[in-house]
């Protein structure tokens, strides 16, 4: 071991002749252990939420979206779409129509996004764990002539809909390239209706929850005049398939005129929102770290002062004024990287009590939020980062101070 490092080693477990000194070095290591903590809990409890956020989406939204760069649809049958469905690693590849249109029911008027999808759409989405009642059965959307939708379970509320809903719901989009005919309002809109299958959906989200109506892409096509033509195409990849290589040749493959995005990616703006708290928090804990770090300064003070006698000593003995420097500056980068173990060392442990026992809890009021304990999840890049961010900061604050009390 360098002397300079055996000799700060030995001033930080070894007694002062002040007491004093041992309990603020202590404090000092306390301040930054409980900082340090802080940080580990509260990037956990963030990366719980964004976990928590991307299972309730998973259900609904699918592995890959293709959808245009520009313009809203395109022929189902276009050549790059048809060699998209036949690709080794695409195990389902759903065609979707989506639009806006008014919903009307007795007295009720409320603007929807019609989400109209082909037959296999069950095999592409979970939507057994979404609906209620629960079922295990795989609802039909079309029937013969018969048209029938699933409409969230905000929306039927907005609606005063039963899952079982009787009359029909009247369905009206504007019709493609004609002005409204004031004398005739209707006569401007296709209309139509969609029969009851018994079931509402549930996200817990309310993007999807208070707005969307699912329905069969053949009525979607037929309400806003789009034969033949979707707006996306909704994939579910082989098991075991690389989800970032496939995306990076999907998107190479069709080319720029198409957009391919992960479910990350289509709930950019909730993700982004998260990440930007998440840094924010990560700030503002560094702020307080660094003001905990400062009592670092206090205990080398106090040290020093206590040590006049061994630092004339190893002067004498040799040492420049550089060594002396570093062996407290070794010194405040012990007690930093004491705090920063036991911090962290710490901070896991409360993670993993609140993961196995969740005795931290959402609210009082059960069944009042999706989960009832808040979620953590510890990543070891997030404990990384913290590490470095503690050695970072106590070194920048121990420097300075250190350099000028030993200047002569």
């Amino acid at each position: 071991m360098n002397y300079k490092a055996f000799i700060a080693w030995r001033y930080l477990f070894s007694r002062k002749s002040h007491h004093a000194i041992n309990i603020i070095s202590g404090i000092s290591a306390c301040g930054v252990a409980i900082a340090t903590l802080a940080m580990v809990c509260t990037l956990s409890v963030f990366n719980g939420f964004q976990g928590l956020v991307a299972d309730l989406f998973t259900d609904f939204d699918p592995q890959l979206k293709v959808t245009l760069s520009e313009g809203r649809t395109i022929a189902a049958k276009d050549a790059r779409l048809v060699a998209l469905r036949k690709r080794s690693d695409v195990l389902v590849a759903t065609d979707c129509l989506e639009d806006q249109a008014l919903v009307v029911r007795g007295g009720k008027q409320v603007v929807v996004t019609i989400k109209g999808m082909a037959d296999n759409f069950a095999e592409q989405m979970n939507l057994g764990r979404l609906l209620y009642p629960e079922t295990d059965e795989r609802p039909v959307l079309r029937a013969d002539v018969l048209e029938y939708g699933i409409p969230g379970i905000q929306l039927a509320l907005q609606l005063a809909l039963r899952p079982d809903f009787d009359p029909p719901l009247q369905v009206y989009a504007p019709k493609r390239g004609e002005r409204v005919n004031m004398g005739n309002p209707l006569s401007s809109f296709t209309s139509d209706e969609l029969m009851s299958t018994g079931y509402v959906f549930q996200v817990k989200q309310a993007k999807y929850d208070t707005s969307y109506l699912l329905t069969s892409l053949r009525f979607a096509q037929h309400l806003f005049d789009q034969s033949g033509r979707i707006s996306q195409v909704e994939l579910r990849l082989q098991p075991g398939t690389n989800l970032r290589r496939a995306k990076r040749d999907i998107a190479r493959q069709l080319g720029p005129e198409f957009v391919v995005s992960d479910r990350y990616e289509q709930q950019e703006d909730v993700f982004r929102i998260m990440k930007i708290e998440k840094l924010i928090a990560y700030l503002f804990l560094t702020f307080i770290l660094l003001v905990a770090s400062f009592n670092i300064v206090g205990s080398l003070s106090m040290l020093m002062i206590d040590k006049q006698k061994d630092i004339d000593t190893l002067r004498n003995l040799g040492a420049t004024p550089a060594d002396v420097r570093c062996i407290f500056i070794f010194e405040g980068n012990m007690i930093s990287l004491l705090g920063a173990l036991l911090g962290i060392a710490g901070g896991v442990f409360l993670c993993w009590l609140q993961q196995r026992y969740g005795f931290i809890s959402m609210g009082q009021s059960e069944g009042s939020f999706i989960i009832e304990a808040y979620p953590v999840v510890v990543k070891v890049w997030d404990l990384v980062l913290i590490f470095l961010t503690v050695l970072l900061v106590s070194a920048l604050v121990v420097w300075y101070p250190v350099r000028r009390m030993l200047r002569n």
